[in-house]
């Protein structure tokens, strides 16, 4: 188990990480020409190749699908977020698509619960009806409401990765389990890709690639996603479960001031209101949760 200081930077470092995905996927799809089929493939093969490598240096032998590790419902569901999440950053913001994935993430894990029995308590119900009311207030019409189709696929996003951590949460070996729901998802990607190439404008445009969205998809699947998993995977056994998700609350914060350093987005009223209300609904589900237990 890592120490308290160790702990506490192995935490910031991931959660800049996973900030660093939404940023990569718009500098990507913003600045340079490469698509969002295309840039799934290359993060999703590049994460598949980090972690592999992460997991023989550190001893996580069992790391591939012929190994057993991982499975083809966890990479269908890896797939499915992180196609959803390219697309939808062709029309979102990064501050507001990281609000959205983060939103739909928690919203699916807590009505998976309540459909497996779990009772919620007054304070963790007025959480999810301050959280919701957060969303709404997000998606409202009006002329700071997200683009409704990538909207939508940012839900789908949240909902897909929502079920990939269930899925994950039974794993004795996240890395490795991890690495290989890479490696499987990798075919997946190409077969997207390919469709990519042959529907055209139905997928974002056809496949178009160029040096500068390879490397932010590189940097995306390599580092924010292969290495920032593996250090968040590192700090967790120093976190209760409570403060593990308190801290992702920090996610879409850090995306929001990152994405006005990088990007030039502007933090609206709404959002930041729309911001309050979900992270202040969420952080109350888990205090509640605290509580009962």
């Amino acid at each position: 188990m890592p120490s308290t200081g160790r702990a506490a930077l192995l935490t910031l470092l991931a959660m800049l990480a996973f900030a660093a995905n939404s940023i990569l996927c718009r500098l990507a799809l913003t600045q340079t020409a490469i698509d969002p089929a295309g840039f799934t493939l290359v993060r999703i093969a590049a994460g598949a190749a980090s972690l592999w490598l992460i997991a023989r240096a550190t001893g996580h032998a069992k790391a591939g699908p012929g190994a057993g590790a991982g499975s083809w419902r966890g990479a269908a569901a890896l797939l499915a977020y992180a196609a959803a999440f390219s697309f939808a950053y062709l029309t979102m913001t990064a501050g507001t698509g990281a609000l959205l994935l983060f939103g739909a993430v928690q919203a699916t894990m807590i009505l998976v619960g309540l459909s497996r029995g779990e009772r919620l308590v007054p304070l963790q119900w007025g959480g999810l009806a301050l959280a919701l009311g957060g969303l709404a207030l997000l998606l409202a019409p009006g002329l700071s409401a997200p683009d409704p189709l990538g909207a939508l696929l940012m839900a789908a996003a949240g909902a897909a990765w929502g079920v990939y951590s269930l899925l994950g949460r039974a794993s004795r070996d996240p890395i490795a389990t991890t690495a290989g729901n890479f490696l499987r998802a990798t075919p997946m990607a190409a077969v997207l890709a390919l469709l990519a190439a042959w529907a055209g404008p139905v997928f974002g445009g056809g496949l178009r690639w160029d040096q500068g969205g390879l490397v932010y998809a590189v940097l995306s699947g390599a580092l924010a996603s292969g290495v920032g998993y593996s250090i968040w995977y590192a700090a967790l056994p120093a976190l209760t479960a409570a403060r593990a998700a308190s801290v992702q609350l920090s996610v879409p914060v850090i995306t929001g001031l990152a994405a006005v350093l990088a990007l030039g987005e502007r933090i609206t009223p709404i959002l930041a209101i729309s911001s309050l209300a979900v992270l202040g609904g969420i952080a109350l589900v888990i205090v509640g949760k605290t509580r009962r237990a």
